[in-house]
């Protein structure tokens, strides 16, 4: 999907412009029919770049052989003067505050540039359709919505034959779509590249650097140079600009990163106002920080590349504020806008000057900086006398409705550096107490404190060990070092959301606008309160909690182990399970420094709570329940694929409710089929007869019971070479694309799913050759849905109108609600779909991630759960259920279970397969009725073995769709910068 800021997507429009510009242009001149007029050149363009000058020309000439210009190529034109004119009007204003000799030039190079890109515009028409545009009422980006459409104006390239009249063949004319490709719908720019080079390569957005070589000897000289374009790729078309130019450029991006740095703030003081107000789950929040986190990074890193050696966050600060931020206030302003219903006019209610220290995060850098400045003093893990005369007198309790506002920001200031101590403290101990206790001689300043280096194995910390890896190394340099060039914005930008997410907790958030908006606190509110339920240390729950659930499952392994007179059955699989509840215990939600560490300073926070650094911290919370969440999950399907009594019980389960014996399913043996289908029955058939050998089936291939230790780490961690649970969750999908949803593959993303919905809305659809009837392509995401039972008009229509077009007052469909698995006794509700705003095709940032919180909720806490269920409770309640059968069938002396477990050698080693395989194969009446009864003793629901009180149906946060203070604080049609 298309997400992108307003600087790459200005680049990516006018990349995709250029190559159209200059493709036609090409075609034109090669044209021997064609009087060029002077001013253009008399030899095809071989490597996509233009002057503004020569934009101007080539649209003149192509103004003069191809009426009309597509749609789509005005409304490209429009997007980018729409932009440029938007950043000039901003630096205007800046000049307009502060004489600046450099913006001042820029100004000027940058209106000659709008200039010529309107004449070149009106050349082809623009003026005209632009106002065709508005007296039909529709919106000029709206010819960019649809990709399809766009992709075939650019690669048809069939202007030559059509409007020139000659008889060439169109380009690449055979090249297909490919809008099922993931690459494809994340990066229009790399896929159109790639269906430029279909013909060249297999290979999917590799860009052909090597092209068709041996069949350019054959093609005629014209052609040769045409196809030296080939290996241009379209984001490489530009245009080219002088000094002046690139300074405005980066001007822009510089801008385009802090506008969306904003938005993405205030939607993640929403998310987190309703993790502390609404009792939104915090890792649904962590996991939603950590996909901003990465969109900040990706922007920047994409923009960058243009400018290297200017991607510091100083740089950009230096850039925007022109190096003096006090002089800088009041240079910027924000304005609301009221759009009129018709979307035909606007009025301004409401104007200020942007805070400049707070929204471009320098209070936040300013922090990071003196935190480390005071750090490398003495490298001790002890503020300076200095920097504690500052910070010393943290209260946590200070009433901040009612303290000043410098008093709020001395606050947050003090707690701020305080808490990077604990951070950098808790992480480096494992290095410092090596030095001091064991007498090795590690050079701080050298360690490799990332999480690709030799420490990573010593865990101290979930959720936040790639930050505190960063800031470690920079604290840790000696005195004196330069270190800000290191500091990349979306490190200044974590920080700030690790900082919100305590003062939102606090009642107290920033508002672009408003300035500090202060509200009474939640009441009851805990930083904890999510990871106390997951782990519930102190079994409140009983059994429901992860560490409790470790223990009952070690028993039952013990009892297996005697059953089968080997105690060290289960040893690898509890080792790993004992490995991460020692984990758990000592380092989510608590931490050993809580206590005390030898030769490391205490906590900051140590006469509040010296386990302020969890405590304070919902931010650190949420990310480190998220990773705790997706390591419980990750651990438990290694352990449940060795086990065969999941498998055998669900088999087992499914008969007798198919005989009868069971009058109403288990609901937690029928939720966990349905979740786990495939897992368990061969292609996901249900069998209704037959029902040994199709346990018999399913368990035939690889051995049931395999040495998890001997696995490699990377297949064991993957389900690579899983024979049954091979199904990821959401978070661990998630997090293996690096927070990036556009690098997640059809085949991981779940369905149903909003992401999923989006991916087949944008799949190209294909016409029968026989019937003449549309369909969609056959893609990975298409066959689950079909298999799923949505019908084939469902998935068009999908096409035809992707889910962000779908209006809020639009539900999703019966078809589509109906493909939901729910737990016993709780239902869905007919959810919209979210939507962007206005006409742009770009996802803005909290659009995404309005989509993403759906689907990231639904796996935690929500209407698909994977991630909620305490998987080793449900395999301690397996095994307790086999345990009930064997008691109660040695009573009887049942000759099922005579033969499975004492006289038949062929079930010596595996016991338990023998009992299930004979049950389901001879079917004896006094064995199934004592395991039918069993299975009800008592009945399991799925909702007894979940880490929380309840799961959340969409209903429970009616709020998301309504205005608040945080969501509809920058709208993209009224805000204005």
């Amino acid at each position: 999907m298309a997400r992108l800021n307003s600087y790459l997507s200005y680049k990516r429009n006018t990349s995709q412009l250029i190559f159209w510009v200059v493709k036609a242009s090409n075609a034109i001149i090669a044209s021997s029919a064609a009087t060029l007029p002077d001013d253009v050149p008399r030899i095809p363009n071989t490597n996509g770049q233009v002057t503004v000058s020569g934009l101007v020309s080539l649209s003149k000439l192509i103004a003069k052989h191809i009426d009309p210009v597509p749609a789509a190529i005005l409304a490209l034109f429009d997007a980018a003067i729409r932009a440029r004119t938007a950043t000039y009007q901003a630096f205007q204003q800046l000049v307009a505050n502060k004489s600046d000799p450099e913006v001042e030039r820029s100004n000027l190079s940058h209106k000659h540039f709008i200039d010529a890109l309107v004449e070149a515009f009106n050349a082809l028409g623009g003026a005209a359709w632009a106002e065709r545009c508005r007296l039909e009422g529709s919106a000029p980006g709206d010819a960019l919505d649809d990709q399809a459409g766009l992709e075939q104006v650019l690669f048809d390239n069939k202007f030559a034959a059509l409007s020139i009249g000659g008889d060439t063949a169109p380009e690449d004319a055979d090249a297909c779509d490919d809008e099922s490709d993931p690459a494809s719908q994340q990066h229009p720019a790399s896929a159109s590249q790639g269906r430029q080079q279909r013909k060249k390569s297999s290979g999917k957005g590799k860009k052909a650097k090597h092209g068709k070589k041996a069949n350019k000897k054959k093609q005629q000289p014209p052609a040769a140079r045409a196809q030296s374009l080939d290996d241009v790729p379209v984001e490489s078309y530009r245009i080219i600009q002088d000094e002046e130019g690139i300074v405005t450029d980066y001007l822009m991006a510089v801008y385009a990163l802090v506008q969306e740095w904003a938005s993405l703030r205030v939607y993640l003081q929403g998310v987190w106002h309703d993790v502390a107000y609404n009792g939104l789950n915090s890792a649904v929040a962590g996991t939603l920080s950590n996909a901003a986190i990465k969109m900040i990074e990706c922007s920047a890193a994409a923009m960058f590349v243009d400018f290297p050696g200017h991607d510091s966050y100083e740089t950009v600060m230096n850039t925007i504020t022109r190096g003096d931020p006090d002089k800088a206030q009041g240079m910027f302003h924000l304005a609301l806008h009221r759009v009129s219903p018709d979307h035909a006019s606007t009025k301004k209610v409401q104007e200020t000057a942007v805070d400049v220290k707070e929204q471009f995060l320098i209070y936040a850098y300013q922090d990071l900086i003196d935190f480390i400045t005071d750090f490398q003093k003495m490298r001790s893990g002890k503020p300076t006398k200095r920097m504690l005369e500052q910070i010393g007198k943290w209260n946590p309790n200070l009433d901040l409705q009612h303290a000043s506002e410098t008093e709020r920001l001395k606050w947050r200031r003090s707690y701020t550096i305080n808490w990077l101590y604990d951070l950098v403290n808790v992480f480096s101990s494992v290095v410092v107490q090596r030095n001091t206790m064991r007498g090795e001689q590690h050079a701080l300043e050298s360690v490799d404190w990332s999480t690709a280096g030799p420490w990573d194995k010593h865990r101290r910390l979930f959720g936040l060990n790639e930050f505190a890896g960063v800031v470690t190394h920079l604290a840790m340099q000696k005195q004196g070092s330069n270190i800000r060039h290191k500091i990349l914005p979306h490190h200044v930008f974590q920080l700030q959301c690790i900082v919100d997410s305590l003062t939102v907790s606090r009642g107290w958030s920033l508002s672009g606008l408003r300035g500090h908006v202060l509200i009474a606190p939640p009441q009851g509110f805990r930083p904890r309160r999510d990871v106390d339920l997951f782990l519930d240390r102190h079994d409140k729950r009983r059994g429901s909690g992860f560490l409790r659930a470790v223990d009952f499952l070690r028993q039952l392994f013990e009892q297996d182990g005697t059953l089968h007179g080997d105690l060290n059955r289960h040893e690898a699989s509890y080792g790993l399970l004992e490995a991460l509840q020692y984990d758990f215990t000592n380092w989510l939600g608590e931490s050993k420094y809580m206590s005390g560490l030898t030769d490391i300073p205490p906590s900051r926070f140590s006469t509040t709570d010296p386990n302020g650094l969890w405590e304070y911290s919902p931010f650190l919370c949420g990310v480190g329940l998220e990773e705790g969440l997706r390591e419980a999950y990750r651990y438990s399907f290694i352990i449940l694929d060795t086990l065969p009594e999941p498998v055998l019980l669900v088999h087992l389960h499914n008969m007798l409710v198919q005989k009868g014996y069971i009058a109403k399913p288990v609901g937690l043996f029928a939720s966990f089929e349905e979740l786990f289908q495939t897992s368990f029955f061969t292609n996901g058939k249900i069998p209704t007869s037959n029902f040994g050998e199709v346990l018999k089936a399913r368990l035939a291939g690889p051995r049931i019971r395999r040495a998890g230790v001997q696995r490699t780490l990377d297949n064991l961690m993957e389900f690579n070479i899983n024979q049954f649970f091979k199904t990821k969750s959401y978070l661990m999908t998630f997090h293996a694309a690096r927070w990036n949803p556009d690098r997640i593959p059809d085949s991981d993303v779940p369905f149903p799913s909003l992401l999923g919905m989006y991916r087949i809305s944008q799949t190209k659809h294909i016409t029968d050759s026989i019937t003449g009837q549309k369909r969609i392509e056959d893609t990975d995401l298409v066959k689950r849905a079909r298999a799923k039972g949505l019908p084939e008009e469902e998935l068009m229509r999908w096409v035809a109108l992707p889910p962000r077009k779908v209006e809020k007052d639009q539900s999703i469909s019966e078809a589509v609600r109906q493909t939901l698995v729910v737990p016993e006794g709780y239902k869905i509700s007919k959810h919209p779909l979210p939507t962007t705003k206005g006409g742009n095709h770009n996802w803005s940032g909290p659009d995404l991630l309005g989509l993403l919180k759906r689907d990231v909720s639904n796996d935690i806490c929500g209407n698909i759960p994977l991630s909620s269920l305490n998987y080793v409770m449900v395999m301690a309640r397996f095994m307790a259920i086999f345990h009930q059968f064997e008691i109660e069938l040695a009573k009887r002396r049942n000759p099922l279970y005579v033969q499975a477990y004492e006289t038949d050698p062929v079930w010596k080693s595996h016991k338990r397969v023998g009992l299930a395989y004979l049950a389901l194969h001879l079917q004896d009446e006094e064995c199934l009725q004592v395991m039918a009864r069993e299975f009800e003793n008592p009945r399991a629901g799925f909702m007894n073995h979940i880490y929380w009180d309840d799961l959340e149906t969409t209903e429970l946060h009616e709020e998301e769709q309504k205005p608040n203070t945080f969501n509809d604080e920058m709208p993209n049609q009224c805000i204005a910068m």
